[in-house]
C-alpha cells in the first residue's frame, strides 16, 4: 500500500484523556490501536487485510486471531466472535483493534465521565453500540505472552482486592451501559414465602460428583460433621463414575441414614442435569446447599449459619464467599474470595460483567425447581444465578465458609485455550440470553 498504516498504542487499562489526546489521522478511515505494551509483530501486509475487512465489512471494531510467544515457542492463540452478552470487561480482543476513526471520535467525545482506568472499557461497550464488533478467523500477528499464570489463577483477578478501584469504574462503565440499552434492572424484588410446602428436611446438602475417589469421602464427611437444630440430609448424585467413588459412597449411604445416593436417568447428564437429580428428588428439603465433591465447608457452623442467613435476608439464593486452599488445606492465592463487589442495589446488574457469584450456593427449592439448571457441567451455576437474580434477591455472606480446595484433579485448573474459549463462549451466550430476557421485564419494572 502506498501509505503507511498508522497504528496508536494505548495502555489496557487507561483514562478518557488518553484517548482523547490521540489525534486519529488515517487515509483509509479505519485505525489500528495496539493494546499494551507486550512486544508486538505485525507484518505490514496483515495489517492492510485487516483494514480491508473491516471497510469491506463496515465493522466497528474488528479484532482477529494470532499467535502468541511462549517460552520461544509461536502458539495458535484463538480468539471467540463477540455476542450481546459479550460485557466481561477482560473480553480477548488480542493487541491488535481495528477502528473505525469517525466512531472512535464519536465514542469519546460522547464520554461523560473521567476514568482512571476503563475507559478502553467504555470506548468499545459505545462502540458495540454504534455498529459490529466483528471477529476476523485469522491469525494475523504474533504478540509475547505477559502472563504466564494459569487460567485457574487468573480466572480470580476481578475479586483479587488489590483491583477494587478498577473494578468499581469497570461496573459504573457496564451499568450505564446497561441503562442505555435496557438491560438494567432496579432493586425491586419479588416476594417469598419460605415457610410455603412441605419438606422432609429443613436442608439438603447437594453432592454433584463423577470419578472423585481421592476427595469425595471428604466432602461427605464435612457435610455430615455439621452441627444445626434443625433436620438435614445429604444427596449425593454418582454420575456413572467408574473410579471406585460409586462403591465409597454406597459404603458411606449404608453406615449413614443421611447419606442419599442417587444416579441421574440420562448417562448423558452434565452437573446442571445431576443438581436437577437431586432438586426433583422428593428427599430434597426446603434449601439446597451446594457442596461439590473437591470442596470442604470451612467449620460445622456452615449449614446452619446458611439456612438463618437465607430467612434472615429472605432470599431466594444465597452465595458465601471461600478460602482458596491446596490440598493439605493450606492457604494459597488469591486468598479469601468473598465477592465484596456485590451490592444489593446493583449485584444483579454487576453480575452479567463477572463471571461468577460466589460459593457456596444455596437455593430456596421451590425458586430452583422453577428455574431448574441447564445440563451443562460448566457455568450451570451462573446461568441460574442469573436468571434468579433477575427475579429475586440474592442473598451473600462476606466471611469464608467453604474451602475451595485446588489441586491438579480439578477441572478449570489448568484449561488450554480451547477450553477457555469454550468456556468463555457459553458464558457470554448466557448473558446474551439473560440481557434479552431482562429487556422483556423492563416495561413499568415489572420483574417477571
Amino acid at each position: 500500500m502506498k501509505n503507511t498504516i498508522p497504528i496508536y498504542q494505548v495502555p489496557a487499562y487507561t483514562d478518557r484523556e488518553t484517548l482523547r489526546k490521540l489525534r486519529l489521522k488515517s487515509p483509509y478511515g479505519y485505525v489500528l490501536l495496539r493494546v499494551g505494551d507486550a512486544p508486538l509483530e505485525l507484518p505490514e501486509e496483515n495489517a492492510a487485510r485487516m483494514l480491508q475487512v473491516a471497510e469491506d465489512s463496515g465493522a466497528v471494531l474488528l479484532y482477529s486471531d494470532y499467535y502468541l510467544l511462549k517460552n520461544g515457542q509461536r502458539l495458535p492463540h484463538p480468539t471467540i466472535d463477540y455476542q450481546e452478552g459479550s460485557l466481561r470487561d477482560d473480553f480477548d480482543f488480542g493487541a491488535v483493534w481495528t477502528v473505525n476513526a469517525q466512531a472512535f471520535r464519536q465514542a469519546v467525545e460522547e464520554m461523560d465521565a473521567t476514568y482512571r482506568y476503563a475507559a478502553l472499557y467504555d470506548l468499545r461497550l459505545r462502540l458495540s453500540r454504534k455498529g459490529e464488533i466483528l471477529h476476523l478467523p485469522e491469525y494475523l500477528y504474533t504478540v509475547e505472552e505477559t502472563d504466564a499464570r494459569t487460567s485457574g489463577e487468573r480466572q480470580f483477578d476481578y475479586v483479587d482486592p488489590h483491583n477494587r478501584e478498577v473494578q468499581q469504574e469497570m461496573e459504573a462503565v457496564c451499568t450505564a451501559h446497561l441503562k442505555t440499552i435496557g438491560g438494567w434492572l432496579p432493586p425491586t424484588f419479588r416476594d417469598l414465602d419460605l415457610q410455603e410446602g412441605k419438606f422432609p428436611v429443613e436442608a439438603s446438602v447437594v453432592i454433584p460428583v463423577k470419578n472423585r475417589a481421592r476427595t469425595i469421602a471428604d466432602a461427605v464427611h464435612s457435610a455430615l460433621s455439621q452441627e444445626t437444630d434443625f433436620p438435614f440430609n445429604i444427596l449425593v448424585v454418582d454420575n456413572y463414575s467408574t473410579d471406585g467413588t460409586t462403591e465409597i459412597l454406597q459404603k458411606l449411604a449404608q453406615e449413614h441414614p443421611a447419606v442419599a445416593l442417587l444416579h441421574p436417568k440420562s448417562p448423558m447428564a452434565g452437573i446442571g442435569g445431576c443438581w436437577n437429580e437431586a432438586i426433583d428428588s422428593p428427599q430434597c428439603g426446603r434449601f439446597a446447599v451446594q457442596l461439590d465433591s473437591d470442596d470442604l465447608y470451612a467449620s460445622p457452623q456452615t449449614l446452619q449459619t446458611i439456612v438463618d442467613e437465607m430467612y434472615k435476608q429472605q432470599c431466594a439464593m444465597l452465595a458465601g464467599s471461600y478460602r482458596m486452599v491446596d490440598f493439605q488445606l493450606q492457604e494459597i492465592a488469591p486468598g479469601v474470595v468473598d465477592h465484596r463487589e456485590w451490592t444489593d442495589t446493583n449485584g444483579r446488574n454487576n453480575a452479567l460483567r463477572i463471571n461468577g457469584f460466589g460459593a457456596p450456593r444455596a437455593f430456596f427449592t421451590p425458586v430452583i425447581r422453577e428455574v431448574r439448571f441447564p445440563n451443562v457441567s460448566y457455568g450451570e451455576d451462573y446461568a441460574v444465578g442469573l436468571a434468579i437474580s433477575r427475579r429475586y434477591k440474592v442473598g451473600r455472606i462476606y466471611t469464608p465458609i467453604y474451602l475451595c480446595r485446588r489441586w491438579e484433579g480439578n477441572s478449570d485448573a489448568n484449561l488450554n485455550i480451547e477450553q477457555v474459549n469454550r468456556n468463555n463462549y457459553y458464558k457470554d451466550r448466557i448473558r446474551t440470553i439473560e440481557l434479552r430476557a431482562r429487556r422483556l421485564c423492563m416495561p413499568g419494572n415489572d420483574v417477571h
